[in-house]
This record gives structure tokens, sequence and C-alpha cells, in this order.
């Protein structure tokens, strides 16, 4: 009957030391399931294989292609592609600022869809193709999106005009001419510091064909 009793009990009243060990038993078990899923997951995940030093999985070999030029790079579990692009490959044009996502500055262009570089770990990048600012530009020639962003004074500071450029860019290879509503939720994503708005919202408008916002 006692142990009956005991069994009936609530959990948080009886925690003994065999439950405590199981409990942080269990903890380990899992988190080293996750991490060497996440490294050693199918093609499905888009995850590398990784390089096993011991009995730790530290690093994975992430490959990619980049403004069409492929890359490979070493990286820890926790890398983003932004430190990737930036600090591995030396494609400084992608601005790290907030690094959370909120002020778009990272914005590149992956697989066909924006994406904030500091949100997406490098590992998920691997087999992607991926479009920088550096990418926009045919040698000395500029991109017309970059073109009209001198034209129009489009930038201040510049930390946020890669990631607008590249917004803007898929923004109109989807819908050739936008008004401006349709300019400003495409471009809701990516904020400007300084305030140049409306320059940036004439760069767009003249590419769409719109002038004066019709």
């Amino acid at each position: 009957m006692s142990e009956d009793k005991n069994r009936n009990s609530p959990p948080e009243r009886r925690l003994t030391r065999r439950g405590f060990l199981k409990g942080v038993g269990t903890g380990l078990v899992g988190t080293a399931t996750l991490q060497q899923g996440l490294l050693a997951a199918g093609p499905e995940a888009k995850v590398p294989p990784a390089d096993v030093r011991g009995k730790d999985i530290t690093r994975a070999v992430v490959s990619l292609k980049i403004n069409g030029k492929p890359y490979s790079a070493e990286v820890e579990p926790r890398t983003m592609l932004l430190s990737l692009i930036r600090d591995k490959l030396g494609l400084t044009g992608t601005k790290s600022v907030c690094e959370r996502g909120e002020c778009g500055a990272c914005t590149v262009i992956m697989n066909g869809k924006t994406v904030y570089s500091c949100m997406v770990p490098a590992l998920e990048a691997h087999g992607a193709e991926i479009t920088t600012v550096e990418g926009l530009s045919r040698g000395d020639r500029l991109h017309p999106v970059q073109e009209e962003f001198i034209k129009h004074d489009g930038y201040q500071c510049g930390f946020c005009t890669s990631g607008f450029e590249l917004a803007l860019k898929d923004l109109l290879d989807k819908n050739p001419n936008p008004d401006l509503d349709q300019i400003k939720q495409g471009l809701s994503g990516n904020i400007c510091r300084c305030g140049a708005y409306p320059h940036i919202f004439e760069v767009a408008l003249e590419l769409a064909g719109k002038k004066g916002g019709r």
C-alpha cells in the first residue's frame, strides 16, 4: 500500500536521486541527438556531411553558389549565413547591423527568395544559390536598381542600401509594375534609419514606370 501511495503522489513531491539522474541523462541524450540530427540529416534538411572529430561533431563543410560562383567553407553549427558571407568569404557588401532579423540590412536572395542572412544558419544554405549586392553589377556596369539609387539619392549612411537594393530587385523580378502601395509592402521588411524612404520609393517608381506615384 505504501508503494502504491507513493506512485500516485504528484511528481513534484517525489524528486528522488534516481529521478533526477534519469532526467539529466534524458536531457543529455536529447541534446546529443539534436546536434547529430542537424549535422547529419538527409537531403531533406539540406545539411552537408559533418566532419567528426573525436566523439563530438564540431564542424561541417558548406558548399553553395554565391553570385554564380561556387564556394565551400568549414563552419560551426552556430555560424549564421551572414557570418559565412562576410567573415569567411569576404563579401562585405552584405551589412551586419542588428543581427536579430529586424532591419533588413543583411538581406540576400536565396533560392529566389529574400532572406535575412543574420537569421539563416549557414548549414541551411548548403547547396543554395545566393545573390548578394556584389552580384548585381556586371563588371563596371551597374544594375538598373543601383543606377537609380544613385540618381535619386536613395541612400545616406549606406548601411541599409544593399539590403534595399536586393529587396527591390526581388520585388521587381516578381512584379515588374508595382504601384506605390505594393512597393511599400514589398520593402516593409527593410529599415532606413536615415529616413530616405521618399527617395527609395522614387527609385522604385522610376523602375516600375510609374512616376508621380500613379
